[in-house]
């Protein structure tokens, strides 16, 4: 019979770890002395409580190591039960939201989605306003914790190819994983730290500067004003763009930095794809911005290469509305936004090592077809690519076209415009925040849509997240007789 006690043990550990950090910004709150700190005291006593109790029920059934089964519904378990619990301050909280707008900003959060529906943003208290950061951070640690340890075990979309880089981690998932958190937990916290400190520099006040900070290292996008990033300018917007290209690269690689290994960053084939990309459609945005006659030369590259890295990292940023820069600019707007960063790190989407085994498989064939006695291997970083890693590369492939086509069909059906359906279902599925369109683009918000369409992007932001088949196996019979 299968158990659920070893899992219900982690996530309530989890879940108390959640409430606890509920804390901080209650402390804000009573600092700002608007009178809202009682309702993060009493979600953290309700999220803190509810998890305890979790795993004390729980505790007399942990092993050594948990099962395949276990692992996978584990790992999607708990991006579904923490933004229930994460939802809680928003219903209490001065936004009053009903359970279906709360759950979906925290699910946004946590997944660093980066869509939001509340407006009114300027107004609310600090304590929310920073709650919604640190939703985005907890869920971008998580979430490297996760491609590090986790995925290469499932041998999900491609990512058992960096097992071998990510601390081999077969048969000891949990203490693996906590070895693994510390040394990417210490990266994390500093990179977060040196960005604040560079947006206190760029003159955004303290409290900007730390919620900021907190959703650019995760890519999630979250910010203070309904305006988005488009309240700062100029060199707020340089140094957020190098913090989310920072936070879009392997985090194993900074692991391997700190201990000597300096190469290891100029060897990765993902980093120098990323980087290529970026300066070339960068290149191509400002060029047709400033021959459109639309912006000074400056102002063009710093937009295009600002709202080109956020949307390609999945952060979600918008400092202006590209929605008015033509229909090329936005149709690249939203392609960009499926190619996603490296893995093993915050950033969303296909992720840029698929399209290199991709691509790579697509020039082996190509190569059998002009010499069909020749032997082509393709190969990754001069590694032979194995079958397995190709095939489940393929597959996930295909499920994501699929997933996005069935998700843009239930939200049109929902009574959705086809553009707002399809990027709808393409920003939730990739993760990336804003959509297209004048109902969920850069200048507006998800607040307008039904109820059922948002648990739709719901269900889309938790699959996205969890690369699609970590979640799909679930509802398959055979999971379950296994």
């Amino acid at each position: 019979m299968f158990d659920l006690r070893p899992v219900a043990y982690v996530i309530g550990l989890l879940v108390t770890c959640l409430g606890l950090t509920m804390l901080v910004p209650m402390l804000v709150d009573i600092a700002e002395g608007r009178g809202a700190w009682p309702v993060f005291a009493e979600s953290a006593i309700i999220t803190t409580l509810s998890g305890g109790f979790i795993s004390l029920a729980s505790q007399n059934a942990v092993k050594d190591r948990l099962s395949l089964q276990q692992i996978f519904l584990l790992t999607t378990g708990v991006w579904v039960v923490l933004p229930v619990f994460g939802a809680i301050p928003f219903v209490l909280g001065a936004t009053e939201a009903r359970f279906v707008d709360a759950f979906f900003e925290a699910m946004s959060g946590l997944t660093t989605t980066g869509s939001t529906v509340f407006t009114g943003l300027d107004e609310l208290p600090k304590g929310i306003l920073l709650w919604r950061g640190l939703l985005q951070w907890l869920g971008g640690i998580g979430i490297i914790v996760v491609a590090m340890v986790f995925l290469p075990e499932l041998r999900v979309g491609g990512m058992q190819i960096f097992r071998s880089e990510a601390f081999d981690t077969m048969g000891k998932v949990l203490p693996r994983a906590a070895e693994i958190s510390s040394s990417i937990s210490s990266i994390y916290i500093t990179i977060t730290l040196i960005c604040a400190l560079s947006y206190i520099a760029t003159g955004m006040s303290v409290f900007d500067a730390t919620v900021h900070a907190l959703s650019t290292v995760s890519t999630g996008g979250f910010s203070n004003y309904d305006a988005s990033f488009s309240t700062f300018s100029g060199s707020a917007e340089y140094v957020s763009t190098i913090f989310m290209v920072l936070a879009a690269l392997p985090f194993v690689r900074y692991v391997q930095l700190m201990n000597g290994q300096e190469a290891a960053i100029l060897r990765d084939s993902q980093i120098r794809a990323f980087l290529t990309i970026i300066a070339l459609l960068v290149a191509l945005a400002a060029a047709i911005l400033v021959m459109g006659s639309q912006h000074p030369p400056e102002r063009a590259l710093r937009q295009a290469l600002f709202n080109i890295v956020s949307i390609m990292t999945g952060t979600g940023y918008a400092s202006a509305d590209y929605m008015q820069w033509g229909a090329f600019l936005v149709a690249m707007f939203f392609f960009i936004g499926l190619i996603g960063g490296c893995a093993g790190s915050t950033a969303c989407s296909i992720k840029v090592f698929r399209w290199q085994l991709m691509m790579a498989s697509v020039r082996s064939q190509m190569r059998r077809i002009r010499a069909p006695h020749g032997i082509f291997t393709p190969r990754f970083e001069g590694r032979p690519i194995g079958e397995d890693v190709l095939s489940s590369v393929v597959t996930f492939f295909m499920f994501f076209i699929v997933t996005l086509g069935v998700l843009a069909l239930a939200l049109s059906m929902t009574g959705l415009d086809f553009i707002t359906s399809v990027s709808g279902a393409a920003t939730a599925l990739a993760n990336i925040g804003p959509g297209l369109g004048p109902t969920i683009g850069p200048a507006g918000s998800f607040a307008p849509l039904n109820d059922t369409a948002k648990w739709v992007l719901c269900f889309a932001m938790l699959m996205g997240r969890l690369e699609l088949m970590a979640v799909l196996v679930l509802f398959t019979p055979r999971f379950w007789r296994g």
